[in-house]
């Protein structure tokens, strides 16, 4: 970890909060919540964008392991389309934190905006790299999302959500511009939206 956090709480039963997703055109976004176990240490914890794949699917499963409590939650594309992805991502954020089976005394936040919520919590810029309990819970809402995306990918052929992830490259860009946008496409982003608006001038 670098650029070390000092939090005002200094506690056992603080929550990290991430979520992985706000930026594709595709797919849900995810969020997790972690209570690490100070007694039961998880080493090599990072900003999930930084590790290596093989090494964020051995984290994953360490992380459930030894956490004190942990929970992945997500707001849906058509919850995304609905409220956009900024509330979606704080819904998701919440029901990450409501879903952990310990209830934190306090909450870490990646990033510059906290949920309305019930929780005492600090919001913390580049949190996924100062911070070890929200560095783990990047890890397990990339891993969660990153699986999702594999998944929809045979469900979706053509479009290469298995290696975007969904994310608006060249070629997920040309495949929506061939294929028309699919079900877990967020039609309110803009290319998808502008794909939709051609389809109905055609």
């Amino acid at each position: 970890m670098n650029e070390p956090f000092v939090s005002v709480y200094t506690g056992s039963l603080m929550a990290g909060v991430d979520e992985v997703g706000r930026g594709p055109l595709a797919g849900d976004v995810v969020a997790a919540a972690v209570i690490l176990d100070p007694l039961r240490p998880v080493d090599g914890l990072a900003d999930s964008k930084k590790l290596t794949e093989k090494r964020r699917e051995s984290l994953f499963a360490e992380i459930c392991d030894k956490a004190l409590s942990y929970c992945i939650a997500r707001a849906s594309v058509a919850e995304i389309d609905r409220i956009n992805i900024l509330q979606a991502s704080l819904l998701a954020m919440t029901r990450a934190v409501d879903g952990l089976s310990v209830s934190p005394e306090h909450v870490l936040v990646d990033g510059n905006k906290i949920p309305r919520w019930r929780y005492a919590a600090e919001a913390v810029v580049k949190g996924d790299s100062r911070v070890a309990a929200i560095s783990a819970a990047s890890i397990l809402a990339k891993v969660t999302r990153d699986r999702e995306m594999v998944d929809l990918d045979s469900q979706y052929p053509g479009y290469g959500l298995a290696g975007h992830k969904g994310y608006p490259t060249k070629s997920h860009l040309e495949a929506l511009a061939r294929l028309g946008a699919s079900p877990v496409h967020r039609t309110s982003f803009g290319p998808v939206k502008r794909q939709l608006e051609q389809l109905e001038i055609f």
